[in-house]
């Protein structure tokens, strides 16, 4: 079966809470937050996420995206603070960004609450939370699903599926890898870009 990232669970704060809330982004959330409750700009000082291009979106058909798993060495993320003042409405409004179907929202959007632990594959989720002054983090929780057998891609396999893309699935996946924030310097993306030049937009040459 393919392996998903960690369920997390809300604390005993209520999901109706006024609370300061903030909202993790690695990926499109950044770049893509459609009507995500976030303020913006996305700020580049989140904490530190352990996350790799691991998950085909799309039902199994799509580009290649960015997600927590405990193989992925970690990098620094992106927050932003959510205009939303209560749990519930925090939830939703990623679980809705995510097409996250309301059977999974347990498993796929992940909450921390003040007075949680931090996260495994999110490890410093608790202090860092405590220097911005947050009472809650929601934060999108899927896991790898590249190969059937669970078992984690090489590198090399993930930019050989990327490579034989077709159409307008492969330029969707050519965006999403480009437009990773570039803090997201993650070792498949550093082997994506050499074998297929996806290289942030301001990296390209003007020709």
């Amino acid at each position: 079966m393919p392996q998903t990232a960690l369920p997390s669970t809300a604390s005993a704060m209520t999901t109706t809470d006024v609370t300061e809330i903030a909202c993790l982004g690695w990926g499109s959330l950044v770049w893509d937050p459609r009507k995500l409750l976030v303020s913006s700009p996305w700020e580049s000082d989140g904490p530190q996420v352990h996350i790799e291009f691991l998950r085909i979106s799309d039902h199994r058909k799509g580009r290649v995206t960015l997600v927590l798993d405990a193989s992925a060495a970690a990098v620094t993320s992106l927050w932003a603070r959510m205009t939303a003042t209560d749990l519930a409405t925090a939830r939703e409004s990623l679980r809705v960004r995510e097409g996250v179907p309301t059977s999974n929202m347990a498993r796929d959007i992940g909450v921390w609450c003040r007075g949680d632990t931090s996260p495994r594959l999110i490890p410093n989720l608790s202090e860092w939370s405590q220097s911005k002054r947050l009472n809650a983090v929601v934060y999108t929780n899927l896991g790898q699903n590249f190969r059937r057998d669970g078992q984690l891609p090489t590198a090399e396999e993930v930019a050989g599926y990327l490579r034989n893309l077709k159409g307008v699935i492969r330029d969707q996946a050519e965006e999403y890898v480009r437009k990773a924030p570039r803090q997201i310097n993650t070792a498949y993306r550093r082997a994506i870009e050499a074998a297929l030049s996806w290289t942030p937009p301001s990296d390209r040459s003007s020709d």
